[in-house]
């Protein structure tokens, strides 16, 4: 299916990471759930979960603490759940199709390297015309510290995002109490692969964007962006909502409150969102995507620029 006559093909591909990229919602559970026995509570459900999932650290706590009533500090608490989370984080493991995903947009680099070879100075509307690079970007809500521990044993999956390309939870130029669902996280990480273009490619908009999340409020962050968006939850989460998909997918449950960002929510069936079971054998068409073929790989010139 070709994209919306409305809609330009997908420059950019924004990624959110726990639960959309990594398996890691049922660990994060498992180790909420080990201190909250611990204490005589119950198991955290999946109504409060679904809050937590996206926000900055210091949110999810104050949304969690406020429900758990344990009897330790945030302090002590933090402490026992980091403890679990390191032992537990290491054995992550990639959801279905995220490999395959992202070397398919990394190889679209391939179309850089082409129309160097072949462009010759022609601006002509025949060269804006051919396939493009899709250039990628990471933006969790992890912070620097969580995101080594759950990555460090997949450095070849994530050095598909050069460093400059990702944005953590703790990223000192995202101000404090402006995390997801908010879109500051979105808007830095398409910053940052504007500043890398090169003078002879035009900047990305945020409607040449979208946004790959599993959370709700993450949802709403890239609707506010004025992104479009991919949703692929956790199937626990998609029970919870069942009959809301076309309110998530416009960004308008409201996680971020009344008058924020408010002209940039879209309208249930506006085709700025999609749902997605997996991400496996994603709709590349529908986004104007074009991916050269596994061939290209043997390219002395793609292996030059695996870092670009």
């Amino acid at each position: 299916m070709a994209p919306k006559a409305d809609f330009p093909p997908v420059r950019a591909c924004l990624f959110d990471m726990d639960g959309l990229l990594l398996d890691t919602e049922d660990i994060y559970t498992a180790c909420y759930n080990i201190i909250l026995q611990k204490y005589g509570r119950p198991n955290l459900p999946w109504s409060l979960k679904a809050q937590l999932q996206g926000r900055p650290g210091p949110q999810a706590s104050q949304l969690f603490h406020a429900w758990a009533q344990l009897p330790l500090s945030n302090e002590e608490f933090a402490a026992e759940q980091a403890a679990l989370q390191r032992d537990n984080f290491p054995s992550t493991q990639p959801l279905p199709g995220v490999v395959q995903l992202l070397e398919d947009l990394g190889r679209t680099r391939w179309w850089d390297l082409q129309q160097k070879a072949t462009n010759n100075g022609d601006s002509s509307e025949n060269q804006t015309q051919k396939p493009k690079r899709v250039h990628i970007a990471l933006a969790t809500s992890s912070n620097s510290t969580n995101f080594a521990i759950k990555t460090s044993h997949l450095s070849d999956l994530f050095s598909v995002f050069p460093s400059p390309h990702r944005v953590l939870g703790d990223d000192p130029r995202i101000q404090a109490g402006r995390g997801k669902p908010l879109p500051d996280i979105y808007l830095l990480a398409l910053a940052t692969i504007n500043a890398a273009l090169p003078p002879s490619e035009s900047p990305i908009t945020p409607q040449e964007c979208l946004v790959f999340e599993d959370s709700v409020p993450g949802v709403e962050a890239g609707r506010r962006a004025g992104m479009r968006v991919i949703w692929c939850p956790h199937p626990k989460l998609k029970e919870l909502y069942v009959g809301q998909e076309d309110a998530i997918l416009a960004g308008r449950m409201g996680a971020a409150g009344e008058g924020i960002d408010e002209h940039q929510l879209g309208q249930p069936g506006d085709g700025w969102g999609q749902y997605l079971e997996t991400l496996e054998a994603f709709p590349y068409e529908r986004y104007g995507i074009v991916v050269p073929s596994k061939e290209v790989d043997k390219d002395e010139k793609m292996q030059e620029t695996a870092s670009g």
